[in-house]
C-alpha cells in the first residue's frame, strides 16, 4: 500500500494481437481475464495503444468515449462489440499539463488496441479510462521518459495499459497458423528482449533496432513495440520485467505480456 493508501498497480504491458481476438480469444483472452481477476482495482486506467499515433503527446478526454472500429474486412460481429467505460477527462487534462507538448482530444473513443484488453481484464467496462498516444517519430528511449513522467499513478492505483505487440510484421501472418507455432526470427526477437528486459538493460532495449536478431523484421514500424516503453519508465528507476504470458498467433505475432516494477 501507498501511504495515501491506494494499492500500488504495477504498469502492464499486453500484445493485443488481431481484433478477431475479441471474437476468438484462444489462450490470450483467458490469460487476461485471469490476470484482471488477480490485480487490485484501478481507479482509472490509461491505456496507451499503438492504434493511436501523433506528432505529440495526446490524451483522450471523452466523458463517455465511443467504441472505435478501427479496421476493415472483418466480421459484422465484431463491428457490433461495444466497451462502454466512462472517460477520466480530469485526469487527463491534469496528464496534459504535465507532458510537454501534450494537447487532449476530446473527441477521442477507444480504439481496438484498447477495449480488445480490456474487454477480457474489466469486462464490466466499469473503470475509467482515458488513451494516450504513442509517437512513432519518437525514439523508444523517448517514450521510455514519457512513462516516467507517469510513475506516480501505479502508487495512485491507477493503471497505465500499455497495448502493442512484441513483434508485429503483418506481411508475415499467417491465418491458419497453429496456435503457438513461431517463424524462427520471432523467437530469436522475443528471446533477445526477454534477455535484456532480465538484465535491466536500458540501453540495449532503447538501440534495439541495431541489437536484437531481426528487429526491423518483427517490427517493420515501430508502433506496436513504443507503448512496452512507456510502461518501462512508468515503473520507476531500475525498472525490473516479469513475464506474465507467452504465445505466438498467425505464426508472427508475439503475445507476451509484462508487467514492470522499479528495482531497490
Amino acid at each position: 500500500m501507498t501511504s495515501s493508501g491506494s494499492v500500488w498497480l504495477p504498469p502492464l504491458f499486453v500484445s493485443h494481437g488481431a481484433p478477431t481476438l475479441a471474437l476468438t480469444p484462444g489462450r490470450t483472452g483467458p490469460a487476461w481475464a485471469k490476470l484482471g481477476q488477480e490485480m487490485p482495482r484501478p481507479q482509472a486506467i490509461v491505456a496507451v495503444s499503438a492504434h493511436w499515433t501523433t506528432r505529440q503527446p495526446a490524451l483522450s478526454s471523452h466523458p463517455a468515449p465511443p467504441t472505435l472500429h478501427d479496421f476493415y474486412g472483418f466480421p459484422d460481429a465484431l463491428h457490433a462489440l461495444r466497451y462502454p467505460a466512462p472517460g477520466a477527462p480530469a485526469l487527463a487534462e491534469e496528464l496534459a499539463q504535465r507532458l510537454t507538448g501534450a494537447t487532449l482530444a476530446p473527441e477521442r473513443g477507444l480504439d481496438h488496441g484498447a477495449w480488445v484488453p480490456l474487454s477480457f481484464l474489466y469486462p464490466e467496462a466499469d473503470v475509467p479510462v482515458i488513451q494516450l498516444s504513442v509517437m512513432p517519430q519518437a525514439t523508444p528511449e523517448d517514450h521510455y521518459h514519457l512513462g516516467r513522467a507517469l510513475a506516480d499513478l501505479p502508487g495512485r492505483g491507477i493503471l497505465v495499459l500499455a497495448s502493442g505487440s512484441l513483434t508485429h510484421n503483418l506481411g508475415d501472418v499467417q491465418w491458419d497458423a497453429a496456435d503457438g507455432l513461431a517463424l524462427p526470427y520471432v523467437t530469436e526477437f522475443r528471446d533477445w528482449f526477454a534477455a535484456a528486459l532480465t538484465r535491466g538493460d536500458l540501453p540495449a532495449l532503447f538501440d534495439y533496432r541495431r541489437q536484437a536478431p531481426h528487429a526491423h523484421r518483427a517490427h517493420p514500424s515501430e508502433e506496436h513495440l513504443l507503448p512496452l516503453y512507456v510502461a518501462l519508465g512508468a515503473a520507476g528507476e531500475r525498472p525490473h520485467s516479469r513475464c506474465l504470458f507467452q504465445e505466438t498467433t498467425l505464426a508472427a505475432l508475439a503475445m507476451e505480456a509484462y508487467t514492470f516494477t522499479a528495482g531497490e
